[in-house]
């Protein structure tokens, strides 16, 4: 059964009151890479449903596991497939469905000649210091070691190479957390932590605005990685956490996805 039919089962088989939760807000956890994408869709549902969204952003591996540990959520969009499919396997959550897709990119800092042909050069070059997430708690420092591993196998060698270099500088318990208006990974570049930064395109491209004379590099053939990312609503979620997941789903907020540069598989052709 796809997501959006058992969704809707879901609305008509939970057998509560919902009367009192009805002022009560969705409570959303998703991965701090849909942060603008997601706060637009949510706006967009309260306008259309009257009903509120309180949204919690950060990387996807601690938020499953702190909705594994009993943290109260009602819909959880994931980086990645895995997470959100580990809590469904674990009873936790209902189906999984791809709702968005996205691709690494390299967000370069103003003045350093880079190209997708020279990427792999730069990465490797010691006085260039490679910013990525980090690993297992955020699916991008996952991807970024993909990046590495298909890296290894046009150099062998580079794997370790960039691995032993890469500043995993956000996604951690102690990762930075920028002013309001700004991007992480645009302060990073602008403060000299990082000369490349491995990310998600749509970080890039918010970052972008940011920092005057940064670069956006597509990762050649060779080395590109893409992410998909998954739905799911948490067992017991009252029937509001299903229409938010539905809306999600819906060609309102897909095209909200595919207008902040995600791929939006849901979205009508």
């Amino acid at each position: 059964m796809c997501l959006g039919l058992a969704l809707s089962a879901g609305i008509i088989l939970l057998a509560m009151d919902t009367s009192a939760k009805a002022s009560e807000p969705v409570l959303l956890h998703a991965a701090g890479s849909l942060r603008s994408a997601l706060t637009e869709v949510a706006s967009a549902f309260e306008a259309a449903s009257g009903q509120k969204v309180e949204a919690r952003y950060g990387p996807s591996g601690t938020l499953k596991d702190e909705i594994a540990g009993g943290t109260r959520a009602e819909v959880f969009a994931s980086a990645n497939m895995e997470h959100p499919q580990a809590l469904a396997t674990a009873g936790k959550s209902g189906p999984v469905v791809l709702f968005a897709r996205n691709r690494l990119c390299a967000l370069v800092r103003p003045g350093l000649a880079v190209e997708p042909a020279t990427l792999l050069d730069r990465m490797l070059d010691p006085s260039v210091k490679l910013g990525t997430s980090t690993p297992r708690a955020d699916p991008s420092g996952d991807y970024a070691w993909e990046v590495f591993r298909k890296a290894d196998k046009l150099r062998p060698g580079a794997f370790a190479a960039l691995e032993r270099k890469a500043l995993k500088l956000v996604g951690g318990p102690d990762a930075p957390t920028a002013p309001a208006g700004r991007t992480v990974y645009g302060m990073l570049i602008a403060e000299g932590k990082a000369d490349l930064f491995l990310t998600y395109c749509t970080n890039a491209m918010e970052a972008k605005k940011d920092v005057a004379g940064a670069q956006i590099v597509a990762l050649p053939e060779e080395l590109a990685v893409g992410a998909d990312y998954g739905l799911t609503v948490i067992a017991y979620a009252p029937p509001d956490a299903y229409r938010f997941a539905m809306f999600i789903l819906s060609a309102d907020g897909q095209r909200i996805l595919a207008k902040t540069g995600f791929a939006a598989p849901a979205l009508p052709q």
